[in-house]
């Protein structure tokens, strides 16, 4: 009996890339989300023995494409050479967009309806718009109609200086427009709730660096592909790596979203950042067809939505039913993926994950599950560290899990994150052969 909600054909992942994760830096960057999600779907596509006319969709997640970018999935499917008959569509559910993405193309694969589909997720966060206000837009309105002298002398005497004020769209984007709360302001709501010191948020956040200069020494990354941008200069790894990170500097920061009382630091959260990670992925005659290797299966998905304050234990709600489903305790998952949005969340979902109370009056269950062991959850680090681009961090994790289960000869991961809005979403995996 298949326990899965991925009914139907099975789905493989054949294989991914992504470009390296650049920290945004107060100003645009070399790169469009456009351009990010090109790049790395052409290095990848390059070693497949597929032509990028035989893709049958093109899936992308994107949180905030550019205004030149109207359906990012159909500009990177055109640039490729996916050719005019090629559908392309993009998808949007926050920081998950581009585990959204791949969870449709699963769908669409196991459905019957496609056979070979390229997904993922891009986004170029240091290009987010900076808007004018309303009032402003109102008055430009006005000013467009004025058709004589005088007019225009009225409407210059009502401009305003606060007209200008401009409205930072990436700012408003990570405020929760329902309950008025940031995301940091959430992660500082569940900081207080499950008792998370500001000692164990810099604790996890250096931890995070460490692992990441472990991963960059082993070689642990070769999922990034270089780049190069209209100058000529190369990108070659993630650029939000602190090899300097320690508890000292970080406890001399202080708080960003709750300056008073506040625990949650720019240290201790993930870095805004433009990166894309794209993915191919196959039915079984698809694989057959055009003789392509299979990193690995996806065994089943879940999106779950709770209250948008909490919205950093979106993993606990979407693992969990995964987890019932299949009958599995924490012990049976060989390595976890949740991602760092915040060093509280991430925190507060390991405590949720096997506090008794929790698990059996919000998750239903008769008991809670075992702890997740620390040694196998974000083992390369995280978004604290390597950046969180929140269109492509879904696809991000999916694709460093697999190749973690690869190196490790290890069978079954979960990843996760958290989503704006209060959601979570979910995909457990399994390793070729497993």
């Amino acid at each position: 009996m298949n326990k899965s909600k991925l009914k139907g054909e099975a789905v493989f992942i054949v294989d991914g890339a992504r470009t390296p994760q650049l920290k945004a830096q107060g100003q645009p960057g070399p790169f469009q989300a456009s351009d990010l999600g090109f790049l790395a779907s052409r290095s990848l596509l390059a070693r497949l023995p597929i032509q990028a006319d035989q893709i049958d969709q093109v899936i992308v997640g994107c949180v905030g494409p550019g205004p030149d970018e109207a359906n990012i999935a159909r500009i990177i499917g055109l640039r490729l050479g996916c050719g005019e008959y090629t559908p392309a569509w993009t998808v949007q559910r926050n920081c998950a967009s581009g585990l959204q993405a791949i969870d449709t193309a699963a769908l669409e694969i196991a459905s019957g309806r496609s056979k070979l589909i390229l997904a993922g997720g891009t986004e170029a966060m240091s290009h987010h718009p900076v808007l004018l206000s309303t009032m402003m837009v109102n008055w430009l309105g006005l000013w467009s109609k004025a058709r004589t002298v005088s007019d225009k002398g009225r409407l210059l005497a009502k401009l305003k200086p606060t007209y200008l004020k401009p409205v930072i769209s990436l700012l408003r984007g990570l405020t929760d427009p329902v309950v008025g709360l940031s995301m940091g302001q959430t992660a500082e709501e569940l900081a207080f709730k499950f008792n998370i010191s500001r000692h164990a948020m810099d604790e996890f956040a250096v931890r995070s660096h460490m692992r990441l200069g472990k991963a960059i020494d082993d070689g642990h990354l070769d999922e990034i592909v270089p780049i190069y941008d209209d100058q000529g200069v190369i990108y070659e790894k993630d650029d939000g790596y602190r090899s300097d990170s320690s508890m000292e500097k970080l406890h001399k920061l202080r708080p960003v979203f709750d300056r008073q009382t506040g625990k949650v630091t720019a240290a201790n959260s993930a870095q805004v950042s433009d990166g894309a990670a794209m993915l191919v992925l196959a039915s079984e005659s698809a694989i057959k067809k055009y003789s392509l290797p299979v990193l690995g299966r996806i065994v089943d998905t879940e999106w779950a939505g709770l209250a948008p304050e909490q919205m950093g234990l979106g993993p606990v709600h979407a693992m969990s039913p995964i987890m019932t489903r299949h009958n599995l305790n924490s012990d049976d998952i060989d390595f976890w993926e949740i991602n760092e949005a915040f060093a509280a969340q991430v925190l507060a979902c390991t405590k949720a994950w096997s506090n008794n109370e929790f698990c059996k009056d919000t998750l239903k269950l008769t008991q809670p599950y075992t702890p997740i062991d620390p040694e196998h959850l974000n083992i390369d680090g995280g978004g604290i560290s390597l950046g969180h681009p929140v269109g492509a961090s879904g696809a991000r994790i999916v694709l460093h899990l697999l190749n973690t289960l690869k190196r490790e000869n290890k069978k079954r991961g979960m990843a996760s994150l958290c989503i704006g809005g209060g959601q979570g979403g979910a995909i457990m995996l399994e390793a070729a052969g497993g």
